[in-house]
């Protein structure tokens, strides 16, 4: 695998692991604390976040010859978040799926997901480059490469939404510093510089949803 995907694939793991060692030190209550995203619970947030090793270890099966349509994370954002995209089309359906997944899964079963399926799944397909070419069911033709991207941005914002909510160190730096870069490189660079050194009037934020 080429370095960049080496160390976001490492980054993913350790993101995975601080959920299910936070997770192994909830009381039976806090998993039922609201959280700031208002129609999700504790529950629901690891629900929605957790990794699907079967997802995974199908990733070989998908692989595609010819170029991506989406080759970098930043390029899955902006096509998700832009008007009419999934971020918007999709977010009931996305919002009841992490519910219904929270109601038919006990706690132990999600912290196993992160603390060791995840991370084995993911080991699993150490061989596939960054740039190996899967066929997607909703964004087409996609690299490893942004799919792993896109993952630890998810496990990142959605871990500070934990944090919110039940306390708890901060994400790791690699972590944090990688979220950071590519939420500003899924943006308009001269609408974000503009932004960021408060000279533009022209709307940012949010990036994602």
């Amino acid at each position: 695998m080429g370095s960049q995907n080496t160390v976001v694939r490492e980054l993913l793991t350790e993101a995975w692991l601080s959920w299910a060692d936070r997770g192994a030190a909830l009381g039976e209550a806090d998993w039922d604390r609201p959280t700031r995203l208002s129609e999700w619970t504790v529950r629901d947030l690891y629900a929605h976040v957790a990794p699907a090793p079967e997802q995974l270890s199908g990733l070989p099966a998908m692989v595609i010859d010819g170029p991506a349509g989406l080759a970098r994370g930043a390029d899955v954002l902006r096509t998700f978040n832009r008007p009419g995209g999934l971020a918007h089309t999709a977010a009931g359906q996305v919002a009841e799926l992490a519910k219904e997944t929270a109601r038919a899964t006990e706690p132990a079963v999600l912290i196993a997901r992160f603390g060791v399926e995840g991370p084995a799944a993911l080991a699993g397909i150490a061989d596939l480059a960054p740039d190996t070419v899967v066929a997607h069911q909703l964004l087409g033709p996609v690299t490893v490469g942004a799919l792993a991207e896109v993952a630890l941005m998810e496990a990142t914002v959605h871990l500070l939404d934990l944090i919110a909510a039940v306390g708890g160190p901060p994400p790791a730096e690699g972590a944090l510093h990688f979220t950071r870069a590519l939420l500003a490189e899924a943006t308009d660079p001269i609408a974000f510089i503009e932004a960021a050194a408060g000279r533009g009037s022209e709307p940012v934020m949010p990036i994602i949803r």
